[in-house]
């Protein structure tokens, strides 16, 4: 499953440099696919492609925020999901809304850093 970022967040910014896939992102910012990835462009669920650095709306006005489809839990990089490792108030936990298996974690991970 994808981390999340809960509304416990302080925004202190801690867990932003410790993602390897540049999946989390101040609240308020926009961002792109591309952004720490090997990632030129991206199909969407819909079929649509878009060029991976088109800016893409902010999931949270409010607080550090964590793109779902950019979390690999830290597969591949690290033993455990460092954002929650150096989170001072514990709010980066599991996503219920995104399972993923620890195979479609690593396929997600190649996928990013081709």
């Amino acid at each position: 499953m994808a981390i999340m970022i809960t509304d416990e967040c302080i925004n202190c910014g801690a867990c932003e440099p410790e993602c390897p896939n540049t999946a989390i992102y101040e609240g308020g910012m926009e961002w792109t696919w591309a952004g720490g990835t090997d990632l030129k462009e991206v199909e969407m669920e819909d079929g649509t492609v878009i060029d991976g650095n088109e800016p893409q709306e902010p999931v949270s006005d409010e607080f550090y925020y964590i793109v779902s489809g950019k979390c690999t839990e830290c597969t591949g990089f690290h033993e455990e999901p460092q954002c929650a490792a150096v989170c001072p108030v514990d709010c980066c936990v599991d996503d219920p809304d995104y399972r993923e298996t620890e195979e479609e974690l690593e396929a997600k991970k190649e996928w990013l850093h081709v």
